[in-house]
């Protein structure tokens, strides 16, 4: 009887150990990187990291200053680009953002979390080499945004019942082709109509594919498709996720589409409230608002 329990407890033990392996193996994963934080100005810094990331072999596509002291450089590389021809929709993953930002007496340097977009775009890598770049490159604090999930919740993660999914995006225009597509978008989010304009645009190699990423301005009865407004409402934490912007527009084939708001706003800011302060409720009329901007810029 006593070796029968010892045997039952070394069981037990080993089930235990087993359990506990692989939770630990199972990652829980967050929207972003805090790389660093020291003293300084955005634009100081904003020039170290531009040097930085280009002597990591980064090519630097954009960059986008949404408000007073803060500064976004959007950035892609060969691995990022492969990565998204071979992923349905794999553009939307084809850059990193990195945001400096000035909070308080800090300057604070962040980016996206490769893995985690990985995992919320639906791609064919988890990009853990890219994150190994930048963290060697920026520095790696900790991950932040959100409690967190692991790969499997991101991959078929939405805000909650009846929201939208990866796959519901927002389908804005039909072109005669891609290359009509892409030429048109191109032009008129250069013509900076609707408060709409361009940051940057990747070409996804060897596919029909283009992200274009768009900066959104406005004010009175248009200011909930305003970057600067909607991040007043929900960026309010002490370590910021200025990273969020800017938005994006997919041109894939002949059509041009944009994440659904109730999406792309959420996997950045998945524990926000939905009511109360600093909450969803606040920008309750932005998801529409960003997707006629949007649509009004791209038609024919």
């Amino acid at each position: 009887m006593v070796r029968m329990t010892i045997k039952s407890m070394l069981l037990s033990a080993i089930i235990l150990l087993g359990n506990t392996s692989a939770l630990a193996a199972e990652a829980i994963l967050k929207p972003f990187v805090l790389a660093s934080k020291s003293a300084g100005t955005a634009t100081e810094k904003s020039a170290e990291v531009r040097a930085a990331l280009t002597a990591a072999g980064f090519a630097v596509v954009g960059e986008y200053s949404p408000y007073a002291g803060s500064n976004i450089i959007i950035i892609t590389n060969d691995e990022l680009k492969k990565n998204a021809a071979a992923s349905e929709f794999g553009g939307y993953g084809a850059v990193q953002r990195v945001s400096i930002t000035e909070a308080g007496k800090e300057v604070q340097v962040s980016y996206t979390n490769p893995v985690y977009m990985s995992h919320v775009y639906r791609m064919q890598g988890d990009l853990s080499n890219v994150a190994a770049t930048l963290a060697g490159t920026l520095g790696k604090v900790e991950e932040f945004g959100a409690r967190g999930m692991n790969a499997k919740q991101a991959r078929k993660y939405h805000y909650t019942f009846g929201m939208e999914y990866f796959d519901e995006p927002s389908e804005l225009e039909t072109y005669g082709s891609y290359e009509e597509a892409v030429q048109a978008v191109d032009a008129k989010l250069s013509n900076n109509k609707n408060g709409v304009s361009k940051v940057y645009r990747v070409d996804v190699p060897g596919k029909q594919e283009s992200v274009f990423g768009v900066a959104m301005k406005g004010s009175g009865d248009s200011k909930y498709m305003d970057d600067r407004f909607i991040m007043s409402e929900i960026d309010f934490r002490d370590v910021k996720s200025t990273a969020h912007l800017p938005y994006d527009v997919l041109v894939s084939g002949n059509k041009v589409y944009a994440l659904y708001a109730r999406f792309r706003i959420a996997i950045n800011f998945p524990d926000l409230s939905m009511m109360g302060k600093n909450s969803f409720m606040n920008i309750m009329q932005a998801p529409e608002a960003i997707k006629g901007a949007l649509q009004k810029t791209v038609q024919k």
